[in-house]
């Protein structure tokens, strides 16, 4: 039997036909049976069918072939424009909030957007960007960084204490630093300002640290439960049951900066983001006001 009459034989059968140049074909057959130590296909004249070993490995080609004609399709997508990928990194104390608008607006003139957001801590974004598995970061305070990295600053911001309405402190129009000192702080993770509280706020003791998480949503919720303050960097949105109080004298501040790599060519949708990154007016999130800006309730947490 022809190998042509294998592949009618086979496609009768109910066979996937996509697969059948990657079986039935001479000179591919016999490399992959050779790689694979075994023959897929028995050839018993009108009987022609699979092996155990074809049958065990024709998922994994079948998903094989899968990938590649997807890894092909996006090529020929991302050659032609129509797929433009940005990702976006951002230290632990920054919002996605803040990168919502700009987001919005080159979505506008760079079709194809693709935006993937990633939360790391300010080291771990360096990393990511030198080895390009971001395109731009969003970090606070960084005490170094390569001379490979371009970074510019988008502007400056308090830190306020965010607490349930209902705790003791809540009816204060600001919170003193030794109430501070008294208090349950609840704490976060990769803190990028820890060291900046600690010297300023908190000098003789570390502050009392009883519930932490790396998330600040589940910061939000413990201090909704009455928990604890959340020490946040004054742009966080929030829950509705929290209030926001300055501290008094503003003892703590960082700058929120822009990061990428120096040298390397920008995508359009790269390109598109800094443009509008650095000459957007910041101004809404370094606004006086700290009572405002709220997180919509939901039913999950992040």
């Amino acid at each position: 039997m022809e190998y042509a009459d294998i592949s009618a034989d086979y496609t009768r059968r109910g066979g996937p036909t996509e697969l059948l140049p990657v079986l039935t074909q001479i000179r591919a057959r016999v490399k992959l049976e050779q790689e694979l130590g075994g023959q897929l296909i028995y050839r018993e004249r009108q009987l022609t069918h699979l092996t155990d070993l074809g049958k065990a490995v024709l998922p994994m080609l079948e998903r094989a072939l899968a990938s590649t004609e997807a890894v092909r399709r996006r090529a020929r997508e991302f050659q032609q424009k129509d797929v433009a990928p940005l990702a976006i990194g951002l230290a632990h104390s920054i919002s996605a909030s803040l990168v919502l608008e700009p987001i919005a607006e080159i979505r506008k003139f760079v079709p194809g957007l693709h935006v993937e957001l990633r939360e790391e801590p300010s080291s771990r974004l360096v990393e990511l960007l030198l080895e390009g598995e971001v395109n731009v970061a969003l970090v606070g305070d960084l005490d170094e960084k390569p001379d490979r990295i371009d970074d510019w600053a988008l502007f400056e911001e308090r830190y306020v204490a965010v607490l349930s309405a209902s705790h003791e402190l809540a009816d204060l129009p600001a919170i003193g630093v030794e109430a501070l000192r008294e208090a349950i702080i609840l704490g976060r993770a990769n803190c990028d300002v820890a060291s900046k509280f600690q010297r300023l706020c908190f000098p003789d003791a570390p502050p009392n640290h009883i519930h932490s998480s790396c998330r600040d949503l589940h910061l939000q919720h413990l201090a909704a439960a009455g928990l604890g303050i959340v020490l946040a960097p004054a742009h966080m949105p929030r829950l509705p049951s929290l209030k926001a109080l300055p501290i008094e004298g503003d003892p703590v501040w960082r700058e929120v900066r822009l990061l990428a790599v120096q040298g390397r060519r920008y995508s359009p949708a790269l390109d598109a983001f800094i443009k509008v990154a650095r000459l957007r007016d910041w101004s809404v999130h370094t606004r006086s006001s700290v009572h405002e800006c709220h997180l919509e309730p939901t039913g999950t947490s992040a």
